[in-house]
């Protein structure tokens, strides 16, 4: 029987472990000693192993030398290890294969990346035959299933016959495979012992070889060895070799390395802590933070635990008790709960929990139930941080690595963690488990200051809030996206004022809360209008502030002229008692066109770094709230995850706990904060959206359709249609809808063509969403402006759960299928048009006849719940039926109907729920804030309720099989318009660009689409992971491979660089088959671009590329912005220098790699540009993003043939995806936002932002004729008559925010002085006056303020 003991064989061996070199296998072979003569010659046994991390190194080093030196000995060992990832190398997979092909033995475990895995089942799977054991420990089903031990296999894993495949079946309240394998090491050993047949003794031997090795120590692998050698080597049949049974370890406890035992009980852990004798008098003190930590048994019982101790030595030093828990399985839910919370009273005894193993709480690299987690984790109720000990590369490696993290370790233990709610992913140990003492110092004093958040009271809590002035400009402090960031800090104050936090001399209104930060709205950077908080002078900062020298190299000697008055630094913002609310410095190289060129980004200048150090060390925060989306912190130089002391994200925020707002549409740069910045991100809504419904010419033309349905069978048709024509031309839809030359006589069914055609567009205006105003933390939605989200949510299919949309339902009702209706409108079928508009109608009245039901009075939701089952079921009386009663979709299916509306009721609460306020306070006192997914709320309504601590998705989970599907339509509609467009003929190339948040909201549809471009399908493994790729055959695709070059955005790089490795590798492996050109572009340009520069063809195929590790955007954006460029050549010089950077997948650890020839030389074969929308708060000209990342005029330049290329996007916003030209989508969103009283209207309710939301609707439009030429003329008339023609309008813009509307003439003038604007004379003489008088108007405030401020 295996005995128990509670202490493995050493205790704080390894704390003083150097840095290692790059490790080889060779570290890890253990030989004979050779040529002593006075040595016995016994058979020799070779073993080869393969593992996942270092930790077995040293037992099995030190179990090996044991044996061979035993003068008793029946065998000697040689023994060689592997880790997984160094099987990539082809170098060492050879040695690999060459040690495999006379070994006796084969040991593999958690082997879990599958295409690493696919090369050991290769190598062994040869060999498995000839060697006498193969032992494969939990890994992938592939590899198990090379299990050898005599009779004992496991060939038919994954086939549900065999017993172990049950192991692989999610269970729901289990940590899956792991734990179930730990159940039967614990039970079967025993029951197999007195079974008779040989099967059943290899089974045993099997489970005990399980045991032995997750004991771990050198005396249980000795054993292991040796019962191993004498059951199954020939050579050593009946030799006398005996063995001892495994000396088994607590599966899960409490361990320290200084405590004399493993503990099994936490109070008895207690008792010994506290009569330590070598505890300091802070550890004595009863108020002393507690810290839980996470830690993996294997380290501990192999001895392999010098980072552990290091952990929890410098805490200790630090003041922090520490609770170590271990648990042998991959499922660390049950001994938190177990050994972290009080039995009695059920508070927990820690104040913050760091994971020191990196992986998932409950299921490690495997499987993981996220929803496990976080139920163990709200009871638990504190910060929960996951620190990570390098896997897959070595310390050197991380350090030289722009990228940071590799790859793979960045899928399994930065994003898997995430989803727990896990922060803070810091490296504090290399590889072979020694310390990296600057990240513990930096881990722990984190840690610390997490903790302390849980035990300081709300009086004396110091909290900095940080806005954000983006571009600079004086009409900027206060940008966020969507939201209305000074009410939203108003509402705030006001509500932890009254919680009790110290908030004294907050004004008593919002607008008066502006003035004072910024003493008058005309927030200037280089005057003394901002409100100076703070001036440090030059050594005060060098002081306090350990990097600043390191900011020389770019911005000379501090002060500096940014944030400065030439001889301090200043820090802009105001105290209120003990909330600091001050302005972030921006990048500082935005107005420098030289600087913008750089191909990396600056480090910060010195009044950036000021700033945090302000905050840090002079205002002591002890809590930093960002406010809004987003500011530059994260996106400063570094790595792009795991930063080192050297990263500026890691220095600048220092040891201040940083709680993040961000809109819940932008997980993406969440995630980005989350990784660089270690923010706890909390989400919020993105305002109501409504239907951009329509104005002025287009509602006439839309009231003379209706007439002429009516009408045209009688005389007054033609004269109707003529009419339609002409009114359709007066608002440009020419440029949309071919329209005949006026007065031209049509025959009755051209004359419906022409009309479905006009009806159609002015529909997809009509029903285009929009987000009307700014949303305000703390003020969710009323019920009523829930409704457009709820028609757009009731708009989708969910075949997962069984809900079909409301227009399918609808159209059934009339013998009709949806997606024909859809076809039918977009070609303009007059009848389909009006069967459309009709749907659509029906479907906002019946959902509107629903939300009316669940309202008070007010207009706010009350209990939805109790409303939903008194409505449920009760035929007619349900408010959606007898809306439809009155409509021709009477019949509509009432089950479809009621599972709809059953959704609806569930995403109406969450839609009005507000938790926004409720998790800033959370977080602030130190509280564990529910994780929950960032994206679109229409296409997955689980973002709702926003105020949860936003993550992306799982890297590994994309592209899922819809987004194959969808991705499928939308490039053949592509091609298909391209062909119309082009003669007949299939592009050659498309250059598209990859963004990180549409990727997240549509789990991959944008990266499905170069896929299936280039004629391949994603292949998932056991797991349903994607890490591998399969051509599709020229018969089944039917057409050419088209080329790619893909532009990832800096934000994709980070959060997928495992998708990037991926369409590499997909690229690279269709520019290797054996096809020919005309039906392979991609081979076709990399033979042509091989022998152009000299290279391989699968080094020609590079096509995936983005920006230097650590640098974001091609800084087009910044200069547009800025007004900083001087002409179309420097910006496309921009684009090039700083978008030029490859991925390779051969050398994934690398990272980015600048490679500007063969970037160029792919971009001058496309023949289209393509980008796609994925959600109605965000278009073309709401972000500059978008522009920023646009070739169009560049390529035109690189073309041989100096030919433009087309430009596409596809916008799958809604049911019915489109791919439109960039013209007709300018177009579209011109009419929809900047030109429609609708949208502008709603801005100018939010005032003082609103103005300067217009003026970036009208600078992003420049950036498209600056990046593409695609933006008609009439768009600035139309503008122009819009905002400075109209006398009150102007007036309004003047007085609501004068500097952004300064920047507004600016930009009009900037238009017509670039030549994207032909208008009169008159208009530019009236806009040059504005321009004065508004210069005037500042400069007279600006005075009036300095006289005030003197007096």
């Amino acid at each position: 029987m295996s005995s128990i003991v509670s202490t493995p064989f050493a205790t704080a061996t390894g704390a003083q472990k150097k840095l290692g070199a790059p490790t080889k296998p060779e570290v890890r072979r253990v030989v004979p000693p050779e040529g002593d003569s006075s040595r016995r010659r016994v058979p020799r046994v070779k073993v080869v192993y393969v593992v996942l991390e270092a930790q077995y190194q040293s037992s099995v080093t030190a179990a090996v030398r044991e044996l061979n030196a035993d003068p008793r000995r029946a065998a000697e060992f040689e023994v060689v290890g592997y880790l997984v990832e160094e099987l990539r190398d082809e170098e060492t997979y050879k040695t690999f294969c060459a040690d495999l092909a006379d070994a006796n033995v084969f040991i593999g475990s958690l082997i879990f990346v599958e295409e690493l895995a696919l090369k050991v089942k290769a190598a062994v799977e040869k060999e498995r035959d000839r060697m006498d054991a193969v032992l494969v420990f939990p890994s992938m089903p592939e590899v198990m299933r090379l299990n050898k031990l005599g009779s004992f296999s496991m060939s038919q894993l994954g086939q549900s016959k065999s017993p172990f495949f049950q192991l692989f079946k999610r269970k729901k309240n289990s940590g899956g495979f792991a734990e179930s394998m730990l159940k039967l090491v614990r039970t079967l050993p025993k029951v197999l012992k007195y079974l008779p047949s040989d099967k059943a003794q290899d089974a045993r031997l099997y489970i005990l070889s399980l045991q032995f090795w997750l004991g771990g120590s050198p005396d249980n692998l000795q054993n292991f060895l040796k019962m191993i050698a004498v059951s199954y080597v020939p050579a050593l049949k009946g030799a006398d070799i005996k063995y001892d049974d495994p000396v088994l370890f607590l599966d899960a406890g409490i361990w320290h390395p200084l405590a004399p035992t493993m503990y099994d009980d936490v109070k008895e852990y207690l008792n010994w802590y506290g009569t330590r004798r070598d505890a300091n008098d802070k550890l004595k003190d009863p108020n002393a933070p507690v810290i839980g930590l996470v830690l993996q048994r294997s380290h501990i019982v192999t001895g392999d635990d010098g980072h552990y101790v290091a952990v929890i030595m410098e805490l200790e030093a630090k003041g922090a008790k520490v609770i170590p828990i271990f648990a042998g399985g991959l499922d660390f839910s049950g001994p938190a709960q177990r050994y972290l919370v009080d039995p009695i009273t059920g508070k927990p005894f820690v104040n913050a929990v760091v994971s020191l193993t990196g992986f998932a709480l409950v299921g490690g690299p495997a499987r993981q139930d996220h929803p496990k987690a976080i139920a163990a984790l709200q009871k638990l109720d504190v910060p929960y941080i996951v620190a990570l000990p390098l896997v897959f590369q070595t310390t050197e490696e991380w350090l030289n690595s722009t990228l940071g993290l590799h790859p793979i370790q960045v899928a399994l233990q930065v994003a898997l963690p995430e989803l727990d709610g896990g922060m803070e992913p810091i490296v504090f140990a290399g590889r072979k488990s020694h310390a990296l003492h600057k990240r513990v110092e930096q881990l722990c004093t984190r840690a610390i200051r997490w903790a302390e958040l849980k035990r300081k009271t709300k009086e004396e809590k110091k909290l900095a809030i940080t806005v954000f002035s983006f571009p600079p400009d004086k009409g900027n402090v206060g940008t966020a996206a969507y939201l209305n960031v000074f009410n939203s800090i108003y509402s705030v104050l006001q509500d932890l004022k009254k919680d009790g936090y110290n908030v004294e001399g907050l004004p008593d209104t919002a607008e008066a809360l502006i003035e004072e930060v910024i003493h008058d709205k005309e927030a200037q950077f280089n005057s003394p209008n901002l409100n100076v908080a703070y001036r440090m002078n030059v050594r005060e900062y060098q002081t306090l502030t350990p990097y600043a020298s390191l900011l020389e190299e770019n911005w000379g000697k501090p002060p500096g002229n940014l944030n400065s008055d030439g001889e301090n630094l200043l820090v802009y913002g105001k105290q209120y008692g003990n909330v600091f609310i001050g302005v972030q410095p921006t990048f500082g190289y935005e107005g420098d066109p030289m600087r913008l060129l750089f191909s990396k980004s600056a480090s910060p200048h010195h009044g950036f770094a000021a700033y945090y150090t302000f905050v840090e060390k002079i205002f002591q925060a002890d809590a930093v709230l960002h406010f809004g989306t987003h500011g530059s912190l994260e996106f400063m130089p570094g790595k792009q995850v795991g930063m080192s002391d050297a990263c500026y994200p890691d220095s600048l925020i220092g040891n201040i706990p940083n709680i993040y707002y961000y809109a819940a549409n932008n997980p993406s740069e969440a995630t980005v904060a989350k990784r660089r910045s270690y923010a706890n991100t909390i989400s919020y809504l993105t305002p109501p959206a409504e239907n951009a419904g329509l104005y002025k010419g287009l509602k006439q033309l839309s009231e003379l359709i209706s007439s002429y349905q009516s009408l045209k069978d009688t005389g007054r048709g033609p004269q109707i249609v003529s009419s339609i024509i002409s009114t359709a031309k007066q608002c440009n839809l020419d440029k949309d809808v071919p329209l005949p030359e006026e007065g031209v006589e049509l025959p009755p069914n051209e004359r419906d063509i022409v009309v479905g055609k006009v009806y159609a567009k002015i529909m997809e205006i009509e029903s285009r969403l929009l987000p009307c105003g700014l949303h305000v933390i703390g003020e969710p939605p009323s019920a009523i402006e829930a409704v457009a989200t709820l028609v757009n949510i009731a708009a989708l299919d969910r075949p997962e759960e069984g809900i079909y949309s409301l227009p399918n339902i609808l159209a059934q009702t009339v013998g009709r299928n949806i997606e024909d209706v859809y076809r039918g409108s977009d070609k303009g079928i007059l009848a389909d048009v009006e069967l459309l508009r009709q749907i659509t109608e029906a479907s906002r009245g019946a959902i509107t006849a629903f939300v009316e039901r669940t309202t008070n009075s007010k207009g706010q939701v009350v209990d939805v719940t109790n409303k939903l089952s008194t409505m449920l079921g009760f035929g007619l009386s349900e408010p959606w039926a007898q809306y439809l009663s009155k409509t021709k979709f009477i019949r509509a299916d009432r089950g479809k109907l009621r599972t709809l509306f059953g959704f609806l009721g569930e995403c109406l609460k969450l839609v009005v729920a507000d938790n926004e306020l409720g998790s800033l306070k959370l977080a602030l006192e130190g509280s564990y804030v529910e994780p929950g997914p960032g994206g679109d709320p229409i296409r997955n309504p689980k973002v709702l309720p926003t105020g949860k601590n936003i993550h992306a998705l799982d890297p590994q989970a994309i592209p899922t099989t819809a987004a194959m599907k969808s991705a499928k339509i939308v490039v053949d509609r592509l091609l298909e318009r391209q062909k119309a467009d082009n003669g007949g003929k299939y592009p050659e190339t498309i250059a598209l660009v990859l963004w990180g948040t549409d990727n997240i909201k549509t789990y991959g549809e944008s990266l499905a689409q170069v896929l299936w471009m280039i004629g391949v399908r994603p292949v998932a493994d056991t797991f349903g992971r994607v890490n591998r790729v399969e051509p599709v055959s020229l018969e089944e695709l039917g057409r050419p491979r088209i080329d790619v070059v893909v532009n990832c955005s800096g934000v994709f790089r980070d959060l997928f660089i495992n998708q990037m490795n991926l369409l590499d590798r997909a690229v690279k492996m269709v520019a290797e088959l054996d096809e020919p050109a005309e039906m392979n572009y991609v081979r076709k340009h990399a033979q042509e671009q091989a022998q152009e520069l000299g290279v391989s063809v699968r080094e020609a195929a590079t096509r995936v590329f983005s920006n230097a590790s650590g640098s974001y955007s091609s800084n087009v954006n910044l200069a547009v912005e800025n007004a900083s460029w001087t002409d179309e050549k420097q910006l496309q010089d921009m684009y090039l220098s700083r978008k030029s950077f490859a991925f390779d997948s051969d050398a994934p650890g690398a990272g980015m790699r600048e490679k500007r020839k063969a970037f160029e030389l792919a971009l001058a074969t496309a023949d289209a540009t393509f980008q796609n929308l994925d959600s109605s708060e965000i278009s073309l000209t709401d972000v500059s993003h978008y522009f920023d990342s646009d070739p169009t005029k560049l390529l035109q330049g690189l073309r041989n043939d100096g030919r433009a290329p087309s430009s596409y996007i596809a916008d799958t916003t809604t049911a019915n995806a489109q791919v439109r030209t960039l013209s007709e989508t300018v177009r579209l969103d011109a009419r929809t936002k900047l030109l429609n009283p609708k949208w502008y209207e709603g801005m100018m309710k939010s005032g003082y932002e609103g103005v300067r939301e217009i003026e970036k609707r009208l600078t992003n439009t420049v950036g498209w004729s600056a990046t593409s030429g695609q933006v008609d003329n009439w768009v600035y008339e139309e503008a122009n008559a819009t905002f400075i023609e109209d006398e009150a309008m102007r007036k309004r813009l003047m007085d609501t925010n004068p500097n952004s509307f300064r920047k507004l003439v600016q930009t009009f003038l900037e238009a017509s002085g670039r030549g994207y604007w032909e208008t009169s004379e008159e208009n530019l003489e009236k806009l040059r006056e504005l321009y004065s008088e508004v210069e005037d108007k500042i400069e007279g405030i600006d005075r009036w303020l300095d006289i005030e401020m003197e007096s």
